[in-house]
């Protein structure tokens, strides 16, 4: 099914920032494609965004984990509409046994990049091609403060003190991922960004963020809609770029 609207697909869309994400998107007349690996969490996120009256927002089963299920979406998105203008690779996660290098649980810090980063990869590789075919793509990678190698080490730092290896260097390599699509898209239309929504409440950070998920989605969104003069490989926060 032809359609002139952006189609936007949001890994892990349904709660938190990407939940937030995709009814901006909604708003932003996209045609938002909600991932989730859950049928049942997906389907009632849907069915949130259509009750407070955002249209053309629909389930997509999607396990960022697994080949398979990214697969089958990259196929599904592409029997329905032919491309993919917008993909937000949202989905992430954050587990207990994460730490210090000399404590952590080795089989977390393992799950924590599994999901993170090569899920992030995973999910790209299948859907450029589709990507390949919009007049003007956007890859937007959720990433953290956390990823910041100069802001790691700056004791002034408001966060100086969280060292979660595997969390902190998923994100760090997502940011890598983003400068070498970036890198490899150059000179084609497609434009991939890096996002640090902030310190949110969500189920991530056990609700303990100080701002609400409309403050974190902020960036992430501006990065999606971006016109053609917008920057690439770049790594930005609602108060500007990041080292």
């Amino acid at each position: 099914m032809a359609t002139a609207k952006r189609v936007a697909l949001v890994t892990g869309g349904n709660k938190g920032i990407g939940l937030e994400i995709s009814r901006n998107l909604s708003e932003a007349g996209c045609t938002v494609l909600l991932g989730a690996r859950d049928a049942e969490r997906g389907r009632q996120a849907v069915r949130e965004l259509e009750q407070s009256g955002r249209s053309d927002v629909h389930f997509i089963e999607i396990d960022v984990t697994k080949q398979d299920s990214v697969t089958a979406a990259a196929q599904a998105i592409e029997k329905q509409y032919g491309r993919l203008d917008i993909l937000m690779n949202n989905a992430g996660i954050n587990v207990r046994g994460d730490g210090l290098p000399g404590s952590c649980d080795l089989e977390a810090v393992k799950s924590v990049l599994d999901t993170n980063l090569v899920g992030a990869l995973r999910v790209a590789q299948a859907m450029l091609p589709l990507l390949h075919k919009s007049p003007s793509g956007r890859i937007v990678n959720v990433s953290s403060g956390l990823g910041s190698l100069t802001l790691n080490s700056d004791p002034a730092w408001s966060a100086y003190d969280v060292k979660l290896i595997g969390y902190c260097a998923s994100k760090a390599a997502l940011n890598m991922l983003t400068v070498h699509l970036a890198y490899e898209l150059r000179g084609t239309k497609i434009k991939v960004n890096s996002a640090d929504p902030g310190y949110t409440k969500t189920d991530l950070n056990d609700n303990q963020g100080p701002q609400p998920v409309e403050v974190g989605a902020i960036e992430v969104t501006r990065l999606a809609l971006l016109d053609d003069s917008g920057p690439t490989g770049g790594y930005f926060s609602k108060d500007g770029p990041y080292p």
